[in-house]
């Protein structure tokens, strides 16, 4: 067995931490940029790209790096002056300017960028540039990639814990767990988000930490509005959420689910501190009730969906499969009438109203004609095996489409070779039957869709007495728990439970 001890139960005397939560303007370009990752999403989901060239990873590091700084996507791109770096940099230098006389120090984290040659673009050498210019000395900056070794890694923190580096960069990984430099750290600054909410806990670890001789510590937490920086930190939040509700001192959860903990009340604190067990059952039905709430809700999620389909959604599919069926149909009948060849001669074609007897001169006919239009739209080309031809270019193919009309349109992309475009055609009249035959098959398929939603859709909520049975047993155990309103809620301004909750807003942490 083992005696777990958790922060919010040690009162360490550590510094009182003020979050500052600094959210800055996207660029034009930025705003740009995120269009397109939205477009290179639909791709890579619709498979029209192969995952080597483009995944949902890279879109996401790009989008990570985006919202960092444009330059970062490509560093011909402007500094933009209203960037979160550029933000960062004025708060690090106006704190340096203030604390000059405590000599205080700050640390920035970034994980996404690393220190480069001058030559090279990086968020590291960029901050250091843009403090050297305003005043500050290049000796008093820093980076934790310089330190090569464990020697002169214990070396660089000595320098920060006496105040003579004052502003030292680095990663989460390299200047988290074990960089005791808190002695003189006034300020912190996490320039990206990580992944991981413990990434974010080793930050802010190194500045709420015993030793410090600031009572006050700040900690800014840039963001780049509209890109990927909200959707980072509305994750990691949602992470911390989910741990938090087992590394607490309070009974944790066996099942943990995404609530806030601290909305607890008074009342039920004092349950958990006397183990009363009306606590454990009301969590154990929390848990359980909010499971049943989510399958209710996706039982009528359903249900409203294939009410909607049995309205709209099959028999507007099932009249135009009927369409579909009956233009097949005919279009079968003109195929059959005109056999692509008669006594083993090409049967012709017509081309801007001229008759093509030879296959190769009709092919030949096909491409010239294509060359010589003027516009994208459809144009009538011409008749071939009693269908007229219309021609147009698709710009998302990047080919000439013919369509073969007759009762139903067939379409028919282009190439450059004179006989292999007559082949094409051919195989587009040729294949109407396997056409009709499938979609005769999923005109079946609609039918028996629609019977079976008809079917489905009068199923009841097979969990809907349980769900009535453990909402009104949650109902008296909130009752039970609720039996001293008067007492004072454990964390400020929350309310006890029954009360309207205010609006949050936890150490200056705006979410």
């Amino acid at each position: 067995m083992a005696d777990i001890r958790t922060a919010d139960t040690l009162n360490l005397p550590t510094p009182t931490p003020h979050y500052h939560n600094i959210a800055v303007k996207p660029s034009d370009y930025q705003k740009e940029m995120v269009e397109s990752f939205a477009e290179r999403a639909d791709k890579v989901r619709g498979g029209s790209v192969d995952p080597s060239v483009d995944n949902m990873l890279k879109i996401t590091n790009d989008g990570r790096k985006l919202a960092l700084d444009q330059r970062m996507i490509s560093p011909m791109l402007p500094d933009f002056e209203g960037s979160k770096i550029n933000a960062c940099v004025n708060n690090i230098y106006q704190i340096w300017e203030e604390n000059a006389d405590k000599k205080s120090a700050q640390l920035v984290f970034c994980d996404l960028s690393t220190p480069k040659s001058d030559a090279e673009f990086s968020v590291y050498t960029d901050i250091r540039q843009k403090l050297i210019e305003r005043g500050v000395p290049e000796s008093e900056i820093r980076f934790i990639h310089e330190a090569k070794t464990e020697v002169q890694k214990q070396e660089l923190f000595k320098k920060v814990r006496k105040g003579e580096v004052r502003v030292l960069l680095g990663s989460t990984q390299k200047m988290g767990a074990g960089t005791n430099v808190q002695d003189k750290l006034i300020a912190l600054h996490d320039i990206d988000c990580p992944w991981r909410p413990s990434d974010l806990e080793q930050r802010s670890g190194r500045i709420i930490r015993q030793g410090n001789e600031n009572t006050d510590v700040h900690i800014y937490r840039y963001v780049t509005e509209q890109t990927f920086d909200a959707y980072m930190y509305q994750l990691v939040e949602g992470k911390q959420k989910f741990s938090a509700q087992i590394m607490t001192s309070k009974s944790p959860v066996r099942s943990a689910e995404d609530i806030d903990d601290t909305a607890l009340s008074y009342a039920e604190i004092k349950m958990l501190a006397t183990g009363n067990p009306y606590i454990k059952e009301k969590m154990n039905l929390d848990i359980q009730v909010n499971k049943l709430k989510m399958l209710k809700s996706y039982y009528l999620s359903q249900k409203y969906d294939l009410e909607d389909k049995i309205i709209k959604f099959y028999p507007k599919e099932i009249t135009l499969q009927t369409e579909k069926i009956k233009g097949l149909k005919a279009d079968l009948g003109t195929q059959k009438a005109h056999p692509k060849e008669v006594d083993d001669k090409f049967v012709g074609m017509t081309i801007n109203g001229v008759e093509c007897a030879d296959k190769a001169e009709a092919g030949k006919a096909i491409i010239e004609f294509c060359k010589a239009k003027m516009s994208a739209d459809d144009e009538l080309m011409g008749c071939y095996r009693g269908f007229k031809m219309d021609v147009c270019f698709d710009s998302f193919e990047r080919a000439y489409v013919v369509t073969l009309k007759g009762a139903a349109s067939h379409h028919v992309s282009l190439g450059i070779d004179n006989i292999g475009n007559i082949t094409r055609l051919d195989n587009a009249i040729d294949g109407i039957e396997k056409r009709l035959v499938k979609a005769e098959e999923q005109l079946e398929n609609l039918k028996t869709q629609l019977e079976t939603a008809k079917t489905e859709v009068e199923k009841p909520f097979t969990q809907e007495d349980e769900l009535r049975q453990k909402m009104a047993r949650l109902t008296e155990l909130n009752a039970l728990l609720d039996m001293n309103k008067g007492d004072v809620p454990v964390v400020g301004g929350e309310p006890d439970e029954g009360d309207n909750a205010p609006e949050k807003n936890r150490d200056n942490r705006n979410r």
